[in-house]
């Protein structure tokens, strides 16, 4: 199934910015050409997160397990185009289960690990999933048994399948299934014109209330993906330490993609403490880490290797303007959602540089590199604060068709550019963060929303959701609480509450602010802003 107008399809190819080479081959040609190398290794504490042991696997051994795996996918009667979600987090398996499914000509419907079951339950309704692939756990979380209960509710939903070492029963356990069929299980591929330009993904973007499909093809990842390698100087056989899960542009385009493209190999990570990722790209002696932007400064520090490139994530609308001297170099990775991402390194200045507007090429200012992207805003009257387009060879086209049929297609201008929805600010020197950082990425949409469910905690006369900036995270929610008179709310029997009634973990806060009234507008609505000052000149009475 393809994503793109032949029209756009027919110049991406022209400029050389899209190929015929899908993401399962380019992993092949890597072993067929460096068999014994390297290709993936888990985090070594992963047991304690997740279950199984750590494995290691060079480019030869995973070859095989992908194609073992791919062919069982089509002996229990998944067909191409077929949509299989994917809840997991960073190990081998999710990596081969979602290598395999694309070589098997699957669409593969990578989930947030924070998703509960409810939010599972709607995204593989609304796309028509026949199958899911979950992890036993999450840490503390029983991943593998709400994918039992998702499938008890989904009846079009033909198998579900489990990753890990305790996975419930009613789901088919994918490792001992490989190991008892052994190698009777040969896949063939078929024939397919232009594979590359097929669908490959179904990610999630964030509009409101709402989780939104949004469709990628093969050569949208690697279009993507090529702005890092140039920017980051990616060598050929290196090695890359990954701590996000495999669930969006970030993970995948910022790490999983990069890697297929320079046959690197891909040491997986779990996020538990800096000192700890810090720790684990000393031990492997990587070439590139991937962090979160607020703490690119604290990781320069603490890795012992100069050559280590630092790969920074931030959200593009609301990046910190920090500027520290960097012992290596930097790349600062600016993401906006879904739809696009732009590298850009750091210069002697160690400046952030603001993104500018106009097309974007690989690497950077090269004049005869495709461009990979370009990037507007729109016409807003009597103000700075505008709204981000994108268009170009790794921007999606359209959604995802519903199970009644209709397209649901992204947010299109007129003029060919995608609208993001993302709130930007225009300078002199292009575009720089908006209001508070992370707040776009918190997804919370309509706080009033958020309002209602913790007002609806027992003996709680009002209550407010506000956001408040964290030099870490970027930005975390809190909740303000107006207890009924002799009532004394319990902060732990508040979370036990909101964990009981499913609500999404983005939308739990952070802390807990106890208030006899809620500070209010000229026009009666909350004043948050007043709130959040609440919250440092009150540190007692934060829960």
């Amino acid at each position: 199934m393809k994503a793109t107008q032949e029209s756009l399809s027919k110049e991406y190819h022209e400029s050389g910015a899209w190929s015929d080479v899908p993401l399962d081959e380019l992993f092949r040609q890597t072993a067929t050409e460096h068999p014994n190398r390297l290709a993936l290794v888990d985090a070594p504490d992963r047991s304690t997160w997740t279950g199984g042991a750590p494995r290691r696997l060079t480019y030869a051994e995973a070859d095989q397990e992908i194609d073992r795996l791919a062919a069982f996918y089509t002996t229990v009667g998944l067909s191409a185009d077929h949509v299989i979600g994917v809840q997991a987090p960073n190990t081998v398996d999710a990596v081969i289960a979602v290598l395999a499914a694309l070589r098997a000509d699957l669409i593969v419907s990578p989930l947030p690990l924070h998703w509960r079951q409810k939010n599972v339950l709607e995204a593989l309704n609304s796309i028509g999933a026949k199958g899911f692939i979950a992890a036993d756990r999450v840490e503390t979380r029983e991943v593998g048994v709400a994918a039992r209960d998702v499938a008890a509710d989904l009846f079009s939903l033909r198998f579900v399948f489990g990753l890990g070492k305790d996975v419930p029963d009613g789901l088919i356990e994918l490792g001992p299934m490989l190991a008892e069929m052994g190698k009777d299980l040969t896949f063939t591929p078929r024939e397919r014109p232009d594979p590359a330009d097929h669908t490959a993904t179904i990610c999630w973007s964030r509009s409101g209330e709402e989780n939104v499909p949004v469709t990628r093809c093969h050569n949208h990842w690697v279009s993507a993906a090529q702005m890092i390698v140039h920017e980051a100087h990616f060598k050929d056989g290196g090695s890359l330490v990954l701590p996000y899960s495999l669930s969006g542009l970030t993970g995948l385009g910022g790490g999983v993609v990069p890697w297929l493209l320079t046959g690197s190999t891909l040491h997986l990570h779990h996020p538990t403490s800096l000192a700890n990722l810090a720790a684990h790209a000393n031990d492997v002696e990587a070439d590139v880490v991937m962090t979160p932007g607020p703490l690119a400064q604290t990781l320069d520090r603490k890795l012992t290797n100069n050559k280590t490139t630092v790969l920074a994530a931030w959200n593009i609308a609301s990046p910190h303007p920090t500027t520290f001297v960097a012992r290596r170099r930097l790349v600062d990775l600016h993401i906006a959602d879904e739809f696009a991402l732009v590298a850009k390194a750091r210069g002697p200045s160690a400046k952030m540089k603001a993104t500018a507007l106009g097309k974007h090429s690989g690497p950077n200012g090269c004049e005869s590199g495709p461009a990979l992207l370009e990037i507007a805003v729109t016409d807003e009257v009597d103000t700075q604060i505008q709204t981000l387009l994108v268009k170009g060879p790794m921007v999606p086209e359209i959604g995802w068709r519903t199970l009644n049929g209709d397209q649901r297609r992204v947010r299109w201008e007129g003029t060919g550019f995608l609208n993001t929805n993302i709130k930007v600010e225009l300078t002199e020197d292009g575009i720089s963060g908006f209001g508070i950082p992370g707040q776009y990425a918190l997804g919370t949409g309509n706080l009033e929303t958020i309002d209602v469910i913790y007002g609806n905690y027992p003996g709680i006369r009002e209550a407010a959701a506000f956001i408040v900036e964290d030099p870490v995270l970027g930005a975390r929610m809190y909740a303000a609480l107006v207890p009924d008179a002799g009532h004394v709310p319990d902060a732990g029997a508040f979370f036990a509450y909101l964990d009981a009634e499913g609500v999404d973990l983005a939308k739990i806060p952070h802390r807990v602010l106890i208030l006899q009234s809620l500070p209010r507008n000229p026009d009666g609505t909350i004043c948050r802003d007043r709130l959040t000052m609440r919250t440092q000149r009150l540190p007692a009475a934060v829960a």
